[in-house]
């Protein structure tokens, strides 16, 4: 029988399993306390808004050159079918075509993906293969803005 978590639990864990990340590359441990108390009973969507670096930054050794976008490349490999797995799928993934209203940002790539719960999102970045794939979005993202919706 499987023993239900606490928040807390929750995010000690997605800190610990992610903390070699650069912190700039993950959620804080604020922004997982609000995301995992959101009523347990919605939906929630995330915008991802992505800039990619010229060339990946690997905080490890052993990886050849390559762009930000090959990398993100890497990571979407695992996290697409992962997502799938757990009950989500993305509503939209594209190039950014530039601000429609307000200030103008310069993106490389828009994903919204979304998850039957924020349960479905946590079980996400537990899973061991996109934990092990993580490192890639990391190296290859000069700046992101994640944006969370509820219905």
């Amino acid at each position: 029988m499987e023993v239900k978590q606490n928040v807390e639990e929750k995010v000690e864990n997605l800190m610990r399993w992610y903390e070699a990340e650069q912190t700039d590359a993950r959620p804080s441990q604020a922004q997982w306390q609000h995301i995992l108390s959101l009523p347990k009973d919605k939906p929630i969507t995330l915008i991802n808004f992505f800039k990619f670096r010229e060339e990946a930054r690997y905080q490890t050794n052993g990886y050849e050159p390559v762009s930000g976008s090959d990398a993100f490349g890497r990571y979407a490999a695992v996290s697409i079918p992962t997502m799938e797995t757990i009950g989500g799928k993305f509503l939209h993934v594209g190039p950014s075509a530039g601000s429609f209203l307000g200030e103008e940002e310069d993106w490389d790539l828009i994903a919204i993906g979304s998850y039957p719960d924020v349960d479905a999102l946590y079980a996400l970045y537990s899973d061991e293969d996109y934990r092990k794939a993580f490192h890639h979005r990391s190296a290859a993202i000069e700046r992101q803005k994640v944006v969370a919706c509820t219905s």
